[in-house]
């Protein structure tokens, strides 16, 4: 590893309700800009991971005015593109592991099993991917009931998946998507800062919400922003402690001057507390 490969920081932040100011709490008119400046560095690459799709990152760019990524995790890990101005080039190399995993069950396979729970509603075509099947049901903390009756019907299939709760909470509406065993925001970032030989200690994840919990309690250095649901604090809190990581999640309060926590302010905590030389970048 180079000189310059260390000194490499990088930030990979989810979108909705963490760098996205979609939520009822306020958010510092100072962040967005301070972070805009602070990703500007050569130093830094930036990630935006993510449940949304390709057509609805574009969006939230151009509605938000948001720096451009220079890679985007998206489909909840099922998906990893370089960005390459606006060309969008998604790595095959990703794409085939998750094909691995479900070599021995079709996608509509999957659907099958679960197509008479009444709880689960299938989500819109545009939000299915090859790797993704989505849908929506009741909002709820406490869905270890309807989870283990979805995991019994797709044990069925002998399929390796990986099932993602989460609660969309401007909707109220709950959020279960099916993927490949392999395919989560964890392992599509463990992939992606692997193939970019940045060390550890030189990552910040930021995130919100119960899809981005497997981050927020494992090794990699992570902040929840200020305004997450205390359910996903709690949670992030519990099971982060559980695995021995607790000095691995930060949960941003506003102690900096003029930012909050809330969404950029606390994603710009989080990088100052993990990476101390950032402060004068983030203030400056």
């Amino acid at each position: 590893m180079t000189h310059r490969d260390k000194q490499r920081i990088l930030l990979a932040t989810d979108l909705d309700r963490t760098l996205l100011p979609n939520g009822p709490q306020p958010e510092s008119p100072v962040a967005r800009p301070r972070l805009r400046r602070f990703v500007a560095r050569p130093e830094v690459i930036l990630v935006y991971i993510t449940g949304r799709h390709r057509a609805l990152v574009e969006q939230a760019i151009a509605d938000y005015d948001l720096p451009p990524p220079d890679f985007v995790i998206g489909d909840v890990g099922t998906s990893v593109y370089a960005m390459e101005g606006d060309e969008w080039q998604l790595d095959r190399f990703w794409s085939q592991r998750l094909a691995d995993d479900w070599r021995c069950c079709r996608r509509a396979d999957l659907a099958g099993q679960l197509e008479d729970l009444i709880p689960l509603r299938l989500q819109e075509p545009d939000r299915q991917t090859p790797y993704k099947l989505s849908y929506y049901a009741e909002a709820t903390e406490n869905p270890e009931h309807l989870l283990r009756q979805v995991r019994d019907r797709l044990d069925r299939c002998k399929a390796h998946c990986n099932i993602v709760w989460s609660v969309d909470e401007t909707t109220s509406t709950g959020l279960l998507d099916i993927l490949p065993v392999s395919a989560s925001k964890l392992h599509a970032l463990e992939f992606l800062r692997s193939q970019l030989k940045i060390p550890m200690e030189r990552t910040v994840f930021a995130g919100d919400s119960g899809n981005d919990l497997e981050v927020l309690e494992s090794e990699v250095p992570a902040v929840l922003v200020a305004n997450a649901q205390e359910s996903v604090r709690v949670a992030a809190v519990e099971r982060a402690d559980a695995l021995g990581n607790s000095a691995r999640l930060y949960l941003a309060r506003g102690d900096l001057p003029d930012l909050n926590g809330n969404y950029a302010a606390g994603i710009l905590e989080g990088i100052a507390h993990f990476i101390p030389e950032t402060l004068p970048w983030i203030m400056g």
